[in-house]
């Protein structure tokens, strides 16, 4: 977006001076030739002098969530409702965004507008913020003059999408919370209580009890090893995130996560609600089918499902139904398939697909509570058992040092 300065003058015949922001010249003229103003002087403004901004700074390590494209959204939907212009309710959102970058971004958008450009052509340059999917809402809403409906199914879709987002990742924080706790205790003891235990029983002589030789085999082998065996798990670590970054990684690793057993299954749920109200939202805003599958695809967020629908997009376009073009892929359970051939017969798509997500909506829920369920119990029983080798190991050499006496 650039500045530019410009002499005017008006219907009156009075001298107008002033600032516009604009993508080029061009649209600048053009932009004041709609304000009935004749320019007779227009010309890319001062850069002001360089120094360290300190706001753009600190505005790099700011994130826009999804909570604040689900308030924007919420806040469009009133402010149409209220008949404010696109132009006039953007600015408003800028001034009161909650972080200089959502306010600089939103005021981008509002500078774009005031140049001529539609809304969605202004959001879709900011693809960081608003995803495909969001772009061709809005420009579904534009087209059909519901810009207000538009927006609040927006709002009521990220919700939903967030929500149950997070249902997942929250059912995964107490047993990785437990798990990294263990092992931090299981490293402390194999490399300071253990060692200490050793040279004790070398001083003392006598037998071995077997978990105590296991347990000091095991912590000889960390204590020599632990720099190498470090080392390798960087190396791990790295070479996997760097694969997960290639398209072939990525689709390795999506499968592997599909197949984990329990949390394979939580995943494919939650994938085919976000597909089922992708689709649903979109075709009851009026986007024809197969645009609503090829943008569903580029924003599903999993690497095997978006394959499917990019295949699906393609066999549609060749005039084969959505269901039999689903039907090939076993990611695509039979009962989906078959809802979405009902919605084809029936001409009810959107209602059926809004059927579909409510359901796997709900099935997550179940599945995460009854993982949830499992997991407590199953970690108490691998602590338990982790304890109590341990304290055999210490304990029975201690016990008979003691009795010997």
């Amino acid at each position: 977006m650039a500045n530019f300065t410009y002499t005017a003058l008006d219907t009156d015949g009075k001298e107008r001076a002033g600032t516009i922001d604009a993508l080029n010249m061009d649209l600048a003229i053009a932009a004041l030739q709609r304000r009935n103003l004749i320019i007779s002087r227009i010309e890319p403004a001062a850069k002001k002098s360089e120094g360290i901004d300190l706001k753009a700074h600190v505005s790099f390590f700011e994130r826009i969530t999804n909570e604040d494209i689900v308030m924007i959204s919420r806040q469009m939907t009133t402010l149409f409702e209220a008949q404010v212009s696109a132009l006039r309710a953007f600015r408003l959102l800028a001034a009161e965004a909650r972080t200089p970058k959502l306010g600089a971004k939103l005021d981008e958008v509002a500078n774009e507008i005031q140049s001529g450009s539609t809304i969605s052509t202004a959001l879709s340059h900011h693809p960081d913020v608003f995803s495909p999917f969001y772009v061709n809402m809005v420009r579904a809403g534009e087209e059909s003059g519901k810009l207000d409906e538009t927006f609040s199914f927006l709002a009521s879709y990220l919700e939903r999408n967030y929500e149950i987002g997070q249902k997942a990742k929250n059912a995964l924080i107490y047993p990785a919370f437990i798990i990294l706790t263990f092992i931090v205790v299981m490293t402390l003891m194999m490399t300071i209580v253990i060692p200490n235990l050793a040279s004790m029983l070398t001083t003392v002589g006598g037998p071995v009890p077997l978990p105590t030789a296991i347990v000091m085999g095991v912590s000889n082998f960390f204590r020599t090893y632990i720099l190498l065996i470090l080392l390798l798990l960087l190396a791990a670590g790295g070479f996997l995130y760097q694969y997960s970054k290639t398209p072939a990684g990525e689709e390795m690793l999506s499968r592997a996560r599909l197949q984990t057993p329990a949390i394979g299954g939580i995943y494919q749920k939650i994938f085919l609600s976000r597909i089922a109200d992708n689709l649903s939202t979109m075709l009851k805003s009026g986007i024809q089918i197969l645009r609503a599958i090829e943008i569903t695809g580029s924003v599903v967020g999993d690497p095997v499902y978006s394959h499917i629908l990019t295949q699906a997009a393609v066999e549609v376009k060749g005039g084969l139904p959505l269901s039999e073009a689903l039907r090939k892929h076993p990611e695509i359970p039979g009962i989906v398939v078959a809802m979405v051939k009902i919605g084809e017969e029936t001409g009810n798509m959107g209602t059926i697909l809004e059927t579909i997500a409510r359901f796997y909506r709900r099935e997550v829920d179940n599945a995460v509570d009854t993982l949830v369920g499992l997991i407590e119990p199953i970690m108490i029983v691998v602590l338990a058992v982790g304890v109590g080798v341990l304290l055999a190991a210490v304990l029975l050499p201690i016990y008979n040092i003691a009795s010997s006496f």
